[in-house]
């Protein structure tokens, strides 16, 4: 089923970024609506397939991975992360949502220029570790 997905995918004829935009945008719908560790656990395994045959590094689309899921959490209408801030605070939900508003702002930044600029994730691991290599 993976292999089918990539070779859908590389049908359309859509450019590299434009896919992983697009799953961006599906992981912080699933991020605002599900569970972040069971929509990984659920999509992973047909994701990390197509990314990788997209020619991307997987320590980058991790990050990227972990960042969308973040935001989703903080994104209404059952962004997780919301309700527990809430319970733990002791205040109203629209207050934790108005709350929060910065800091998604500065996660979308933050999104934006590690999408764009890959070196600013893979700089630490690729310098400790050496380049991430894939085989089939």
């Amino acid at each position: 089923l993976p292999e089918q997905l990539v070779d859908a995918i590389a049908e359309t004829g859509l450019p590299p970024l434009a896919v992983i935009f697009l799953l961006q945008l599906a992981y912080i719908i699933m991020g605002a609506l599900f569970d972040t560790v069971a929509a990984m656990v659920v999509t992973l395994p047909f994701v990390f397939p197509l990314v990788a045959a997209l020619g991307y590094d997987p320590i980058w689309w991790g990050i990227i991975n972990v960042v969308v899921m973040e935001i989703g959490m903080i994104t209404p209408p059952v962004g997780l992360n919301l309700f527990v801030t809430s319970g733990v605070a002791g205040m109203p939900m629209m207050r934790v949502v108005k709350a929060a508003l910065p800091f998604l702002a500065v996660l979308f930044v933050f999104l934006i220029m590690v999408t764009y600029i890959p070196w600013l994730s893979t700089f630490l691991p690729t310098t400790f570790m050496g380049p991430e290599i894939i085989t089939k």
